[in-house]
């Protein structure tokens, strides 16, 4: 018996049975990480050196001298804090917004039935093949009419419903047991109590998801913001740096700090809630 459990071992570990295929995707995969990571590793050296070294002919990774003056230079030369704050206020804001809207609609799809269900959700998934960018005549139009321009409301109000998260919840939200809700409809609870008690806390994997998408987004968004947002004060992170481009073209190390200090946001949310965002993508199936 000992023996053959040597020879099974040996066999296990043979070159024979090496995957080799796991090692070339493996290999692979090291490759884009790399790669991708290689353009950060470079914003970060460019925004620690000085405007000398950062023009000199032969680049260098590790500057030899540290400075984060670049840091210092663009809070003082343009209202940078004044921005961030605006940026995260929206997309806060925007983020929890699409969490509920969403989530209702996702359930009532979900599980009440009515008339022109299905009809009514595919309408609303036809919606998501529509390009941003035309409607935003339409959307400019009515909030000009409303006098809501150069606003946060004009800027929150079109990301409040957004289809792909209602798809998204609704997959979800399929894939809990109907036997739950049937068992506290048992116990007395009502639909929204079922709503807020049950299926919201089973279904914190998309939603973090949800949430996720939705604030890197609305982080991220520059076009919209740009059309309707006219003053200084109102400006979010990305309108605020590309407005340092021009009036400091060649001062590539203060817009490092400034790219730099953009992306913290985006990179603590994606470092607390991985594990959520890994979760909700690969348990939101596609039933229905």
């Amino acid at each position: 018996m000992g023996d053959k459990l040597i020879q099974l071992e040996q066999l296990e570990h043979s070159p024979r049975n090496f995957n080799w295929k796991h090692l070339f995707f493996l290999a692979v995969i090291w490759l884009l990480a790399i790669v991708w990571i290689l353009p950060i590793l470079w914003m970060i050296s460019t925004s620690l050196k000085t405007e000398t070294m950062v023009l000199t002919l032969v680049p260098h990774w590790i500057p030899p001298i540290i400075t984060f003056e670049n840091y210092l230079h663009a809070i003082q030369k343009a209202p940078l804090l004044l921005w961030f704050y605006n940026s995260l206020a929206i997309a806060i804001v925007s983020t929890l917004l699409v969490l509920i809207i969403d989530a209702m609609a996702a359930y009532a799809f979900a599980r009440v039935r009515f008339t022109g269900n299905r009809v009514l959700f595919i309408i609303v998934l036809c919606t998501m093949m529509v390009p941003s960018q035309v409607i935003m005549v339409p959307l400019y139009l009515l909030f000009n009419s409303m006098n809501l321009l150069n606003t946060f409301i004009v800027v929150i109000l079109p990301r409040t419903a957004a289809a792909l998260g209602v798809f998204m919840l609704r997959q979800f939200f399929i894939g809990i047991p109907v036997e739950l809700e049937d068992a506290a409809r048992i116990d007395g609870c009502s639909r929204y109590g079922i709503f807020w008690r049950i299926i919201l806390p089973l279904a914190h994997p998309a939603l973090a998801s949800l949430g996720i998408f939705t604030f890197v987004w609305s982080w991220n968004d520059y076009l919209w913001p740009l059309i309707t947002l006219s003053t200084k004060e109102m400006y979010t992170l990305p309108i605020g740096l590309s407005t340092l481009v021009g009036y400091f073209a060649r001062e590539y190390g203060m817009l490092m700090a400034g790219a730099i200090i953009a992306s913290i946001p985006t990179f603590i949310v994606f470092l607390f809630f991985q594990r959520q965002l890994i979760q909700g993508i690969t348990t939101t199936g596609l039933k229905g």
